[in-house]
């Protein structure tokens, strides 16, 4: 049925007259009739014009008619220009109403704001969904997602203590003893006992004491005090051991502003994207229903999303979060996201160099990693891959292998060619332990674990441990595996680790939530070796970072050139002014920064790279000055020294885990990842170590050769009999074969692992069917 209909140009902004007419802004013609409540006014019948209501920006506005109408077929294009006139002149904003249909009125606007309330919204932009921008961040977190705060259970570390007995950490020096005084005072006001544990004091009076009342400012009020001094370095330090990361009040984590939330796709904003795991933003975006202008506007974005999260599923990431801080992931993890970003671009007659991509990968990740490097090959690409795991050189076309050892013992092309012609090499060390010639044997007899002699982890619900109880038997070696985001990392070095430190009084970050570690008193120390870097200054280098460079300080110190010259052990040393080269500050090298291009590094033109100056290189120890025997390889240094001298002693464990041939000056910086990890271990050897101490390795045998693997093994094994206990989170089955206990979580990861899948000796987990790690294991 046709319908009178009156399209309205609203919220015109006018100045009111003395006459009846109005004088509308600039642009808008003299149109003839205003809607004045239910009715339709001509403006000469007016005696006054009529009281407007507040238009945007507080201007007074009125409602005008641009037309009267009845709808039919043949008005089409009248009913077009009239509400095109009524947008235009109403600056974008029209009504219709329909006076069949009880003055119903319907609001319509062009701008971003709701029609009937008129509240706005900002243009978007590309940065308003970026928290890296500051249009999108988040004010009050700045985008972080955390706010820094003081953390109580830092403040109060063992709730079992009173408070006269020192339960408040950050008062219980010799410098705080007025904030003592005056917590006495108050609790005494306050009737509350400081002679009970604080775990037992009410909710109220431990709120009490901590937020403060009255005169007594409290625990938190204190350090808001303390904030106000942040100008001094000590007060920054002392700050930072109490307080820890807090997720964002404001964006609860998003990391946007909410503007940023008020835009949808499907109905989910862009933070509702970013908390998906990888899998369901796939299937999110596979499953997107868009209109064909729409989709014809989409395509690429789509096809570039869904080619990335193909990948990211294809190497068994669908259990990550896009919002996934990369910092929280494992090494496996990381590696995996790396190589996904390389790859993704889908670009061909490319060349991609790909060093050790297995890292951190379980056996049955290894075949998803393979198939993505033949999807690359099958796209005319060329894949180089520096790779010690069997799976991954098995299926190489042509495999180089260098050797015959390491160091300047190695650099020789033992092999070029297929996989099965390496197989009768004699000469590789590669293809004796492919062919099983050479072999790591798996242990004719395992320790048992000892009666009571363990650390038990009940309740470990940490990301996504699920509540689990762990059993780690003492005094021996202990294996923890499982696929990528299984949860290890997190038993380990989350709960286990800070759990250990916090129980010993020293605090290494908040632990992971557990409800008990039993048995935590019979360990007298524990020490974590993990995969952060050593560092990236070319001035460190292996002998100073086992300490064995002061040893051979103070013999060179000890020759009579030296002291009839008056020389210290500092005078040796190249990080402090005294006999080191000034010129290059004891680096031996200059750097030549090339501004856009990376920076290069050439010898010292005073000391040529010697480091010191030419009087210090006259003191010679055994016919040796400091240069020549930082230019000693370990195993060098071992027969120059003699095998009983402290030098020896400290240089031991690098060679016990093949690393003679390192060079006692070599910069770090130089090192493989392999030799960066089992020099680490081998401090964490040789230091002195008091009986009982807990190793814990996460991964070490990355970017290892199966004949260091073997060496590394003979390693840790020495640690056990030393009477120490070693955990390790490993995926080599070889490392696994070999120990005395396994802990196999799974059995998937993100949200399909957290789970105890298997614990006990390698031949209990390999008989499990469930266990991933079994089927491997049993081969």
């Amino acid at each position: 049925c046709p319908q009178r209909v009156l399209a309205l140009g609203e919220g015109l902004e006018h100045e009111r007259s003395g006459g009846p007419h109005l004088r509308l802004g600039a642009g808008v013609p003299d149109l003839e009739r205003l809607l004045v409540g239910q009715a339709v006014v001509e403006v000469e019948e007016l005696d006054a014009p009529p009281a407007p209501r507040t238009g945007r920006g507080g201007a007074a506005a009125v409602t005008v008619v641009a037309d009267r109408l009845v709808i039919r077929a043949d008005h089409k294009r009248r009913v077009v220009d009239s509400l095109e006139q009524a947008f235009r002149f109403g600056k974008g904003r029209l009504a219709l109403v329909f006076p069949d249909d009880g003055q119903r009125v319907a609001p319509y606007s062009e701008l971003l704001e709701c029609a009937r309330c008129h509240i706005g919204y900002r243009e978007p932009t590309a940065n308003l969904f970026s928290f890296n921008s500051p249009l999108g961040a988040c004010d009050h977190c700045r985008g972080f997602g955390r706010v820094i705060d003081v953390d109580l259970e830092l403040i109060i570390p063992d709730p079992r203590k009173t408070l006269a007995g020192g339960a408040i950490k950050p008062w219980s020096t010799p410098s705080t003893e007025w904030e003592r005084d005056e917590l006495a005072k108050f609790c005494k006001r306050a009737g509350i006992p400081m002679d009970r544990p604080f775990e037992d004091l009410t909710e109220e009076q431990r709120r009490r004491v901590i937020d403060g009342e009255g005169k007594y400012y409290g625990i938190r009020g204190w350090f808001r005090w303390l904030e106000g001094r942040t100008y001094k370095m000590h007060v920054r330090v002392f700050l930072a051991r109490y307080r820890s990361y807090r997720l964002c009040p404001e964006c609860q984590g998003g990391r946007l502003k909410p503007e940023a939330s008020l835009f949808t796709i499907a109905g989910a904003s862009v933070i509702d994207v970013n908390r998906m795991s990888v899998g369901a933003a796939a299937a999110f975006f596979d499953q997107l229903q868009l209109t064909p202008t729409q989709q014809e506007i989409a395509h690429l974005i789509l096809s570039e999303l869904r080619s990335r999260l193909r990948y990211l599923l294809a190497v068994g990431l669908d259990y990550l979060t896009l919002d996934r801080q990369s910092r929280t992931l494992s090494g496996g993890e990381l590696a995996r996201v790396d190589l996904t970003r390389a790859v993704g671009s889908s670009l061909v007659n490319t060349l991609y160099i790909l060093d050790e991509p297995s890292v951190g990968l379980h056996p049955r990740d290894s075949q998803r990693l393979v198939r993505i490097l033949q999807e690359l090959r099958a796209k005319e690409n060329t894949v180089v891959v520096v790779e010690h795991e069997q799976e991954i050189i098995r299926e190489a076309d042509h495999i180089i292998d260098l050797g015959p050892a390491a160091g300047e013992h190695g650099g020789e092309i033992m092999f070029a060619g297929p996989y099965a012609e390496l197989l009768g090499q004699t000469r590789s060390a590669t293809a004796q332990y492919l062919t099983g010639r050479r072999r790591i044997p798996v242990p004719a007899k395992r320790r048992k674990p000892i009666r009571n002699v363990e650390l038990v982890v009940r309740g470990a619900r940490e990301n996504n441990l699920r509540g689990i109880d762990v059993h780690v038997p003492l005094s021996r070696l202990v294996c923890v595996t499982g696929v990528s985001g299984s949860g290890k990392s997190t038993l380990m070095e989350d709960v286990l680790y800070r759990g250990l430190r916090k129980r010993m009084g020293q605090f290494d970050g908040v632990p992971g939530a557990h409800d008990d570690i039993e048995g935590w008193q019979r360990i007298a120390e524990v020490v974590m070796v993990d995969q952060s870097p050593l560092g990236t200054t070319r001035r460190a280098n292996p002998v100073t970072y086992l300490k064995a460079f002061d040893p051979i300080r103070e013999l060179l110190a000890g020759t009579g050139l030296a002291r009839l010259r008056g020389f210290t052990a500092a005078t040796f040393s190249f990080n402090v002014a005294g006999g080191r080269c000034e010129t290059c500050s004891g680096e031996g090298y200059e750097k030549v920064e090339m501004q856009f291009l990376s920076d290069v590094y050439v010898p010292c033109q005073v000391c040529s790279g010697a480091r010191f100056r030419a009087d210090v290189l006259e003191v010679a120890y055994n016919g040796r000055n400091v240069r020549e025997l930082l230019e000693l390889t370990a195993d060098d240094a071992l027969r120059f020294f003699g095998e009983s001298s402290e030098v020896s002693r400290r240089l031991q464990p690098l060679i016990d885990i093949g690393l003679g041939y390192l060079r006692l000056g070599q910069p770090l910086t130089t090192l493989s990842g392999g030799e960066s990890q089992r020099l680490k271990l081998a401090a964490a050897m040789g230091q002195p170590s008091k009986s009982q101490t807990l190793f814990l390795f996460d991964e070490p045998t990355i970017g290892l050769h199966f004949a260091d693997v073997e060496k590394l093994l003979a390693a840790l094994q020495a640690l056990v009999e030393r009477g120490h206990s070693v955990v390790v989170i490993e995926h080599n089955m070889e490392i696994a074969k070999a120990c005395d206990w396994v802990i196999d979580l799974g059995p998937d990861g993100g949200t399909g692992g957290g789970r105890l899948v298997a614990e006990g000796t390698p031949e209990d987990v390999a008989a499990n069917p469930e266990s991933h790690t079994g089927r491997y294991l049993r081969a």
